[in-house]
């Protein structure tokens, strides 16, 4: 199996499939076509004759049951598209095999090291098949790890007939590391009563929980002056704009927050003295809590025009998604089947809240109930980004253990 999976995904990481989140097209980038039309083509070779891809670039397959008892349909579902804040083109993955716990080199040129200090938990991994990048790039483990686990079970169950399960629908979505993944997903089209993201990190995590999320864009108005003659006339956009920035709280930054705590974050700030723009995201676990981040932000914005003068902060919010909790908690038995599945295979369940969003919270509350499994993968979005190959097989595992659990408890 581990064959199979290195083979996959070295495969799946080799095409650029970057998102943009500047792009008003769907999906954002044409290139995520590339690898939705190859899984399309994987999935009718290994005889699931319904695999397609639609004009959205979302790829629906089914796996029909081998089994007359009454199963509940479950789907299986990952994103072809990598993070816009790193470059996913050219990715030149390096193998280490039966890794010896020290530093690794990922860049000569740039002595750039994977570090024991800085990534500890490298120290887990020692005599296992390590998969890094070369310095230069992200890895693409998130979300081509979870794509080849997918695609590796899928292959099992077809090789190995005997093994009775109900219908399995895998999807494969664009547009996740934007927000928009599955903005034009077809619930009901699916055909899964739930389904299972494999979009998580290190062995063990699973999530029911997330982030409720909203976007913030903060255009400042200045008025620009020649300096020379600038003396209560000015107003300089630059500088109010950190001002803004500075009136939210510094210790509810992501660099100072963890658990269920959630946070402002400023993403981007362009800016002339004549006009500026901040963008923030804004995060809570509770619904109470990222309310009141929201009145926040625009209070600030209304304490910042009567100071400077109405029409100096325009704001624009803009919700992007809830936390699951809500539509997961009633169906808990899924969840209980995931860490019933990973205790089954000797894997102690990390259950914790996701400080960020999956596609899976979205279908939640489109009427898919759909907890989140680990990939795999560290570091996801940079160039420390790394995958152990064990930890996918594992994955793999505990995708083919729910199947099997489902069918059991029939």
């Amino acid at each position: 199996m581990k064959e199979k999976l290195l083979e996959r995904f070295l495969r799946y990481i080799s095409i650029d499939t970057q998102s943009d989140p500047n792009s008003t097209t769907f999906p954002s980038s044409e290139k995520q076509f590339d690898l939705a039309r190859l899984l399309v083509e994987e999935l009718k070779e290994l005889g699931l004759s319904d695999a397609h891809v639609d004009e959205n670039c979302y790829v629906m397959a089914t796996l029909p049951a081998n089994t007359d008892k009454d199963i509940p349909v479950i789907g299986f579902v990952a994103h072809v598209d990598t993070s816009p804040d790193m470059d996913g083109k050219d990715i030149k993955p390096q193998i280490i095999k039966n890794y010896d716990g020290k530093d690794i080199l990922l860049n000569k040129d740039k002595d750039m090291y994977l570090t024991v200090k800085d990534f500890p938990e490298l120290s887990k991994y020692v005599g296992q098949t390590i998969i890094t990048t070369d310095g230069t790039t992200l890895l693409g483990a998130d979300d081509k790890a979870g794509i080849a686990e997918i695609m590796t079970a899928i292959e099992y169950l077809v090789k190995n007939p005997d093994i009775k399960h109900g219908t399995i629908k895998i999807g494969f979505t664009p547009d996740e590391e934007i927000g928009k993944g599955v903005d034009h997903f077809d619930v009901k089209k699916f055909g899964a009563k739930y389904a299972y993201t494999l979009d998580g990190s290190e062995v063990g995590e699973l999530e029911f929980e997330n982030f409720n999320a909203a976007y913030a864009k903060v255009k400042v108005q200045g008025r620009n002056v020649h300096p020379g003659y600038a003396k209560y006339k000015m107003k300089n956009a630059i500088i109010i704009g950190s001002e803004f920035n500075d009136m939210l709280p510094v210790f509810e930054r992501p660099e100072f927050t963890e658990h269920y705590e959630g946070f402002f974050h400023i993403i981007k700030f362009d800016g002339t003295v004549e006009e500026s723009t901040i963008q923030y995201i804004i995060r809570d676990h509770d619904r109470k809590k990222f309310e009141r981040r929201k009145e926040q932000i625009q209070e600030v914005a209304d304490f910042m025009n009567k100071k400077y003068g109405e029409g100096t902060i325009i704001l624009e919010m803009k919700d992007q998604y809830y936390n699951m909790r809500e539509k997961v908690e009633p169906e808990y038995h899924i969840v209980a089947i995931a860490e019933q599945a990973m205790k089954d295979l000797g894997i102690k369940p990390h259950i914790k809240p996701i400080r960020g969003g999956t596609d899976g919270s979205r279908l939640s509350y489109m009427g898919l109930p759909c907890p989140n499994i680990f990939a795999g993968g560290h570091n996801f979005h940079g160039k420390y980004e790394f995958v152990p190959l064990e930890s996918m097989e594992k994955a793999t595992s505990v995708i083919l253990k729910i199947i099997n659990l489902y069918y059991e408890k029939a």
